[in-house]
């Protein structure tokens, strides 16, 4: 190995724990997709709830009953797509031997929940007044906005997915009547894409980085 080589590797190596200490770097791309597969999932669920509610013919009374199970369902999706993204993050960290809580974790989730807290409280209110026609887009632009202003803590492809949801949401300002659909697309296609790309840019690769470091350790 020349000079040259390891004057590179070391400049990688530098550039490494740069982006360690200044970035979290810890996303699975698998947690992308698990959430996007509970999001496809919940519209799925939500569609045929809706669906029922039409061709039985509800009474007026129970317009509520589909309002709360809706709510359900949301937060089912909410919590799922949570509770995997979190294991899929662990399981990267540890194996990358990564501390999965620190300084940069607590910026990014600062950065991140500010919007989307902010947004929660205006969609709630929203549901309050009855005002559910900019729901699901709002919910879209509120969360492409968290994912753009946290984005500087992570990986640069979280900003891209943010614009995604970002554009989608402002397009179902006109098409409001297909909320769940858009709602669907945002939450669900764009987070599987987008976990796929990183799992190919950055798992896969991490993966065989360290097949090639245990062949080098264990040689034939």
């Amino acid at each position: 190995m020349n000079n040259a080589t390891k004057n590179l590797e070391t400049l990688q190596d530098i550039k490494r724990m740069m982006e360690r200490s200044s970035r979290f770097i810890s996303l699975s791309g698998w947690s992308g997709i698990a959430a996007g597969i509970c999001a496809l999932a919940g519209a799925w669920i939500a569609h045929s709830r809706i669906k029922l509610y039409y061709e039985q013919e509800f009474p007026t009374g129970c317009a509520g009953c589909l309002k709360k199970d809706l709510f359900i369902i949301g937060i089912c999706v909410f919590a799922a797509a949570l509770c995997l993204a979190f294991l899929f993050t662990f399981l990267k960290s540890k194996q990358e031997g990564v501390a999965i809580w620190g300084n940069t974790a607590r910026r990014l989730l600062w950065n991140t929940l500010l919007p989307m807290v902010a947004g929660g409280l205006m969609l709630w209110r929203m549901i309050e007044l009855k005002q559910y026609e900019f729901i699901a887009a709002g919910s879209l632009i509120f969360y492409g906005l968290a994912l753009v202003n946290g984005s500087k803590y992570t990986m640069g492809e979280v900003r891209w997915l943010g614009y995604g949801e970002l554009l989608l949401g402002i397009i179902n300002l006109w098409f409001s009547r297909s909320g769940l659909l858009f709602w669907a697309m945002g939450f669900g296609i764009l987070h599987i894409i987008y976990g796929a790309s990183m799992w190919w840019k950055y798992d896969r690769l991490s993966a065989m980085e360290k097949g090639n470091n245990t062949n080098e350790v264990n040689p034939d």
